[in-house]
């Protein structure tokens, strides 16, 4: 689906970038959409998104671009997107995803705007370049998904379905319609990275990418996926719930007494939780109100929530909410030198001229746009108990994959993750190591066969928000396929 206007074409192609881009092709055999051969149509379905700046953006060299596709033409679904070009050589850097989690929460005010895009918010009227920001290493996309989060849409009310195969599906088509519009990527190397709900998001996107690309001989549908990475992931119900407690135990943010409850009454291998498992649980989720879970030793916002819909859903018969119905009232919690920064996302976003000029919201969704829908959440019909047999699939596909923890997150703790990679049951090749970042220890990995595994030390759920050096140093070691160094340098 085409919206907007269209724009002017520049058709301004350095001579000497011409011919050396045609030697490579012609000398390397590539019959691939090339950068100067995407037709004049295309070009100017891409000019149309092209975006010139933002309100209080600072000036940057590289290309951005931003817009609607469509997923679902009987229900009117469609997907967002904001796409950055390496800040270097874009037609030689990967394609990299971005999918932030909840479900329900935005990848554009979240990943984008508070952690690993070039534009971070300052506050709701002005920008800043984030010299860390992940298209220095990739051509950087970000996709709000499912319909329903931020300025992603369905026209239609009835016979939608939210959950994790629906979310797979429909991000499976966006990519392929995106890469209509944009087939200069189409031959690039493709990675998938996300955090927290993405751990079902990514895993299970790669795993559909796969079968797909076996099932199909039109190269049109074909996508050349080498690896994803996933940061504080939610990847399994039982260790994911038993880590979260035990962590929460473990760095003395509740007692004993309550610790023992919730071990005596929850199994959370059962599906059906008891009474008073929940009544255990409602005490332990109201530390939520008075400190940072998602980065327990940073400081709260003062200000008052107005940037996410909140729910108190205690419904026991749904997995989706007893995993994430406190989700969207405590997100408010992360941070790194401004806790307010989600307030000035939430502002930012409103802003008709912003949205303007993101193309955004041209169809005047009958509500503001909000960081995390409860909405979405609550509505979620389907959730994976357990992505460990996916992770396990991939695996054995050979596909590159990466784990990565904040090792100060409650939320999804690297406690948690450390019991589900033990589900996995994969060789270790190298034991915990730490990692450098100059001359400071970074984290610890493990090395197992098939999958890597990184902490990074002192950052909560949002890695990119808190060590932000770190992680762009972390993406660029797994889009090369290096290991991290373990000696000072």
């Amino acid at each position: 689906m085409k919206m907007g206007g269209v724009a002017s074409v520049s058709t301004n192609i350095g001579i000497a970038l011409g011919i050396c881009l045609y030697m490579f092709a012609v000398c390397s055999g590539d019959n691939t959409t090339s950068w100067w051969e995407v037709g004049g149509e295309t070009k100017l379905l891409q000019e149309a998104d092209r975006i010139i700046a933002l309100p209080g953006q600072p000036a940057v060299k590289f290309k951005q671009y931003s817009g609607y596709v469509t997923v679902d033409e009987i229900h009117g679904k469609a997907l967002f997107y904001w796409f950055f070009e390496s800040t270097h050589k874009p037609h030689q850097k990967p394609l990299l995803l971005w999918l932030n989690g909840g479900p329900g929460c935005s990848s554009i005010g979240f990943g984008e705007a508070q952690e690993l895009g070039p534009f971070l918010v300052k506050d709701g009227s002005t920008l800043r370049f984030n010299n860390y920001t992940w298209n220095k290493a990739a051509n950087l996309l970000f996709l709000e998904s499912p319909t329903g989060v931020g300025f992603s849409y369905s026209n239609s009310t009835t016979n939608i379905i939210q959950g994790d195969n629906t979310t797979a599906r429909d991000s499976h088509t966006f990519l392929l319609n995106w890469f209509k519009r944009f087939p200069q990527y189409k031959s690039h190397e493709f990675y998938l990275a996300g955090e927290s709900y993405a751990g079902h998001y990514v895993p299970q996107l790669a795993e559909l990418i796969l079968d797909e690309n076996k099932k199909t001989t039109d190269e049109n549908k074909f996508i050349n996926l080498k690896g994803f990475m996933i940061g504080n992931p939610l990847l399994d119900y039982d260790t994911d719930q038993n880590g979260m407690i035990d962590y929460a135990w473990g760095h003395a943010v509740i007692s004993d007494e309550l610790y023992a409850s919730i071990k005596t009454h929850c199994n959370f291998s059962n599906v059906n939780l008891t009474r008073p498992c929940w009544d255990a649980l409602i005490k332990y989720y109201s530390l939520y109100d008075i400190i940072d879970m998602y980065s327990l030793y940073s400081p709260t916002c003062p200000l008052d929530r107005p940037f996410a819909a909140t729910g108190t859903n205690t419904d026991t018969t749904t997995v989706a909410s007893r995993m994430f119905h406190r989700v969207d009232q405590s997100t408010s919690r992360i941070v790194r030198y401004d806790p307010c920064i989600m307030n000035h996302a939430t502002v930012y976003f409103n802003r008709a001229d912003v949205q303007e000029a993101l193309r955004a919201n041209i169809t005047k969704i009958p509500r503001p746009w909000i960081l995390c829908s409860a909405e979405v959440s609550n509505a979620w019909k389907d959730s994976t108990f357990s992505i460990v047999p996916v992770i396990k699939k991939l695996v054995d596909e050979g596909i590159r994959i990466w784990i990565f923890s904040g090792d100060t997150d409650g939320r999804v703790p690297v406690t948690a993750t450390r019991y589900t990679l033990k589900k996995l049951g994969l060789n270790i090749t190298q034991d915990w190591t730490p990692w450098y970042n100059h001359r400071e220890v970074g984290g610890w990995s493990v090395t197992y066969e098939g999958l890597t595994f990184v902490t990074v030390r002192g950052a909560g759920h949002q890695v990119p928000t808190y060590a932000p050096k770190r992680s762009l140093q972390l993406i660029r070691h797994f889009l090369a396929n290096k290991k991290l160094p373990s000696t000072a340098f």
